[in-house]
């Protein structure tokens, strides 16, 4: 027999399922001694926790460590029109065991008015996306979920928004700095 080709990713995980990224904070003011515990506990308490470690090193200062919010999961896009009349939170519910945490659906305006579609975005417990999920009886493919660019409605500029933003004002219509688009009458750009 030749090399047998790896069945695809289904959304079904094994109970070895761990986080694969984690942010470090230093915690300050804390005069505990690390001395005294012992390095088979520690070493028993970080593989219970996040799986096996490629290398661990004993810090002088005490630090906190807990899983990256956001490079812990993905979002993916199924369209499935048997799911219209169900609502988020229950599809969210029936698909809990295929590591589905979140389900939005989404809504189009047509004449002012908010009218759903047959198309879900769906967030995932994993960095890794399923080919597909099971909603009952029917196969449903993920897509990957690409979001729309974040724009700044201050400076203009995209990647960030007007909460964050360190630019001048700049108008939307002229592209001139130092006024809002608001009050301009000059002729769009």
């Amino acid at each position: 027999m030749g090399l047998q080709k790896k069945p695809p990713f289904s959304g079904q995980f094994s109970v070895n399922n761990f986080d694969t990224f984690f942010i470090i904070k230093h915690i300050s003011g804390n005069d505990e001694n690390f001395s005294n515990v012992s390095p088979f506990l520690v070493e028993k308490a970080i593989t219970g926790s996040v799986g096996t470690v490629t290398s661990t090193k004993l810090m002088r200062s005490a630090i906190s460590v807990q899983p990256h919010v956001t490079l812990n999961t993905s979002k993916g896009v199924i369209t499935c029109g048997r799911l219209l009349n169900l609502s988020n939170e229950e599809i969210t519910k029936e698909l809990g065991g295929q590591e589905v945490k979140d389900v939005r659906a989404i809504n189009i305006r047509r004449d002012g008015e908010l009218m759903p579609t047959k198309h879900f975005i769906l967030t995932f417990n994993t960095s890794r996306l399923p080919e597909y999920i099971k909603a009952g009886y029917v196969r449903c493919s993920v897509r990957p979920y690409i979001p729309n660019p974040l724009r700044c409605f201050k400076c203009q500029r995209f990647g960030h928004s007007k909460t964050n933003c360190r630019g001048t004002l700049t108008c939307a219509r002229c592209a001139v700095a130092g006024h809002e688009s608001t009050g301009c009458t000059a002729v769009e750009k």
